[in-house]
């Protein structure tokens, strides 16, 4: 995932040239994939395979069909999140601070787009819900560690949380680089809504349930 993960424990060895440029290699089909099945979740692989410059054979030599591209592409997703939070964990500083820095994480690395354009379109695996558990319970730590600190609104659950993200996420500007000031703008917004003082009423209705969030991945 990106280089924010969890502290290494030894020196590993250095990969071999093969091993090397198959894992470049990977990340090139992956980063297509994000690109083509973030603007069309119904494209097929073989759009994957143009946009990242490679054969079809070399895909499925990587990837035995669409399914198992998408599966792959939401858990690098959840590897991103789970990185993100782990080192705003690892800030001990302030907790607000380091909850903020948590969403802006987020929100910068366009980990909740996926949720938007591909839930429902796959058969979850054993291995992302295992993820997605890791994420939760890492994103858990950090919302109870501002609650505890009254940092954030008390009525703010953690269940509001992917909500939220999920509405950054739906902003589009003209380009990349516009679209990332307009998230960065809205989520100025967003994290001044969620301090104590601008909570001037209780926000209405009940955050979304664990089973509501998890439904939108059962296959459509």
């Amino acid at each position: 995932m990106t280089a924010e993960s969890a502290p290494l424990t030894g020196v590993s060895a250095p990969l071999n040239g093969r091993r090397a440029q198959a894992m470049r290699n990977d990340q090139v089909i992956l980063d297509a994939a994000r690109a083509v099945f973030l603007r069309d979740p119904g494209a097929p692989i073989a759009a994957v395979a143009q946009q990242a410059g490679v054969g079809i054979s070399a895909l499925y030599r990587r990837y035995t069909g669409k399914e198992e591209l998408l599966r792959s592409l939401c858990a690098d997703g959840l590897r991103r999140y789970i990185a993100v939070a782990e080192s705003c964990l690892a800030d001990e500083a302030d907790p607000w601070l380091s909850f903020a820095r948590f969403l802006t994480g987020l929100v910068d690395q366009d980990v909740h787009s996926l949720t938007v354009r591909l839930a429902g379109t796959f058969t979850p695996t054993d291995e992302l819900h295992r993820l997605a558990e890791d994420a939760n319970k890492l994103a858990g730590r950090l919302w109870r560690r501002a609650s505890t600190a009254h940092a954030i609104r008390a009525d703010f659950q953690l269940n509001d949380l992917p909500m939220l993200l999920e509405q950054m996420a739906a902003i589009h500007g003209g380009d990349d680089g516009r679209t990332w000031e307009l998230r960065r703008r809205y989520l100025a917004l967003l994290l001044d809504s969620l301090r104590p003082e601008a909570a001037q009423s209780r926000l209405p209705g009940s955050p979304p349930s664990d089973a509501e969030l998890g439904a939108r991945w059962q296959p459509r």
